[in-house]
């Protein structure tokens, strides 16, 4: 009971967890560098293009879309065969989740979720644990793969829903 003359202490909210993308983030369009796809990703991002990709960072988070030419679309027989193979030579402490389908309105592919660490901090030195998606899209000869990634505690599922549910081929 508070005391005469004073209120109750207020509960606070504990600050929420490093890397946790903001409920009010805003979006801005951005198109591939080939001009093949367009998606939502959070304005104020720091971007990189290259001739065959694009990726935006923010702190702790990352978005990168990587374009490539496949034959066919890719399938979980091998996703497992060749990428998974590729991403444990390239992806410190890698640990996979799972590989399955996706149905978005940008298509249908496959989602590779798997838990990895981060590059270290230039300043600190910290590496930390990360979670990541990884969406592979196919149209027409052409394979996006769709990196989110940001530390494994955050809550970032709205933010990677919202983006990854933007993506949309153009051609």
């Amino acid at each position: 009971m508070p005391l005469p003359g004073r209120s109750a202490p207020r509960s606070r909210k504990p600050p929420p967890p490093p890397g946790d993308i903001p409920d009010n983030q805003a979006y801005v369009t951005a198109a591939g560098p080939s001009g093949s796809y367009r998606l939502e990703v959070p304005e104020g991002w720091a971007e990189t293009r290259t001739e065959s990709s694009i990726s935006y960072t923010d702190k702790l988070n990352s978005i990168t879309v990587d374009e490539a030419q496949a034959t066919a679309a890719p399938t979980i027989k091998s996703v497992t065969a060749n990428d998974l193979p590729q991403l444990q030579k390239t992806t410190p402490s890698m640990a996979l989740g799972d590989v399955t389908e996706f149905s978005l309105p940008g298509g249908k592919g496959l989602r590779i979720r798997y838990q990895a660490d981060s590059g270290p901090d230039p300043v600190t030195q910290k590496v930390r644990r990360q979670a990541v998606e990884r969406y592979l899209f196919w149209k027409n000869g052409t394979v996006a793969a769709l990196t989110l990634a940001g530390p494994k505690d955050a809550d970032n599922a709205d933010p990677w829903s919202k983006v990854s549910g933007s993506f949309r081929w153009l051609r």
